[in-house]
């Protein structure tokens, strides 16, 4: 966080005028007692923006959502998880048709002010019995505790993933809180991931907008755990004016310091998860330098960031340089295999595409921690663009095989 940026409490509670709940239904398994369905609202009218899957096959939440946002702002928000409601047809649209409607009945609001959203396993029909019964219970359950919620919507993720901040907007505090998961099928744009911010920010619908595609760029849409694109990704971002700050327009007073914020919130759960990516030992940030343009930059990290090959490597705290320079010459960009030099965590491994004098144990040890930095310099131009990523290992594969099955018995 920057000196402007201060991390606060609260979560996605922190802002003034929200609520959260959450219970368990047992979606998934009945026999499983687990928060699986909660509930996110604003007490007060708000301006809303969204971001969702880029994925052809997107799951019925998606499709209705981003239809309801088109012509109304977003005051709720429920989610399950424990099935995406995705590849279900008519009837997964008619399911997800009924959250959104037990909500808004429950909370007295139009249908369209509530975005449904869902996450889990793909291809089997949401039970819907479990869950449209309990949505009075939800409502009922509302107060202002963000934790639960963030315990919600995990899948395989193994810890929640919660932020909240505050930041001066002329003499005014605002504040910005979000909730987020996601740990495996992660690539953007966007990832297996969801994520809820909420903000007392007074804001036009223009900027928020604008704002929101922006922080998603700049977080969400540079990180990779597997290379496997959602049906389910959704980023949903409610202000509700409830802070008392003029209100802020596109590239009006407070812009800077709102979007700043709001990617600084963003950045720190998209870090999140990857760091707790699906069985993953490893987060790593990929810096691409000296490019042609920062188009070409992006090629090279992304190249870089999704190989299987290098991943693998990081796995085996092997720095194997020669597997990131083969990603940097088939992504694209523009390269000169005799200009290229790349760092391990500072330190150098390939200087002018050859292998530097370094010793092999000061590499390896470079690559042997958490977390470390990837650093590829083109040298041909002023392109940048950085992403982070992570390992892939055996126990990835275990885990996709047996939690996902459709063959496994729960």
């Amino acid at each position: 966080m920057s000196k402007r940026v201060k991390e606060i409490e609260g979560g996605i509670c922190a802002p003034l005028g929200f609520k959260a709940a959450a219970i368990s239904c047992g979606i998934k398994n009945p026999a499983v007692e687990r928060l699986d369905l909660a509930l996110i609202y604003s007490e007060f009218p708000t301006v809303g923006s969204a971001v969702y899957t880029q994925n052809q096959v997107c799951a019925a939440p998606v499709r209705l959502s981003s239809s309801y946002l088109k012509s109304a702002e977003p005051r709720a928000i429920i989610v399950n998880s424990g099935n995406a409601n995705a590849c279900t047809g008519p009837t997964g649209i008619l399911n997800a048709r009924a959250m959104a409607s037990a909500t808004s009945r429950a909370l007295g609001l139009k249908q369209r002010e509530v975005q449904v959203c869902s996450t889990g396993i793909i291809g089997v029909q949401l039970p819907i019995e479990r869950i449209e019964p309990r949505i009075p219970e939800l409502v009922a359950a509302l107060k202002v505790d963000g934790d639960p919620p963030a315990r919600a919507i995990m899948t395989s993720d193994t810890r929640p993933k919660s932020v909240s901040v505050s930041v001066k907007i002329g003499d005014v505090k605002v504040r910005i809180g979000a909730i987020a998961k996601g740990a495996g099928m992660i690539n953007p744009h966007m990832a297996t991931m969801l994520c809820f911010v909420t903000t007392d920010a007074a804001i036009s619908k223009a900027e928020i907008a604008a704002a929101t595609r922006e922080a998603v760029d700049n977080s969400f849409n540079r990180i990779s755990v597997d290379g496997d694109m959602s049906t389910n990704d959704t980023v949903v971002v409610m202000a509700n004016h409830q802070a008392g700050n003029k209100t802020i327009t596109r590239g009006g007073e407070g812009s800077a310091e709102f979007r700043e914020a709001l990617t600084a919130v963003m950045l720190c759960l998209a870090k999140r998860i990857v760091a707790d990516g699906e069985r993953v030992t490893k987060l790593v940030e990929v810096q691409v330098r000296g490019a042609a343009s920062n188009l070409d930059a992006e090629r090279v990290a992304r190249a870089v960031a999704n190989s299987k090959l290098v991943k693998c490597s990081w796995n085996g705290n092997d720095p194997n340089w020669g597997r990131i320079l083969h990603a940097v010459g088939y992504s694209g960009a523009r390269v000169k295999e005799e200009m290229v030099n790349i760092h391990l965590n500072g330190v150098i491994a390939t200087q002018n595409g050859l292998t530097a004098a370094t010793d092999i144990e000061k590499l390896a040890a470079a690559v042997s921690g958490p977390e470390f930095t990837v650093g590829i310099d083109l040298n041909i131009g002023k392109g940048e663009f950085n992403m982070f990523t992570s390992d892939l290992s055996p126990e990835y594969v275990i885990f996709n095989r047996e939690e996902y099955s459709l063959t496994k018995k729960k």
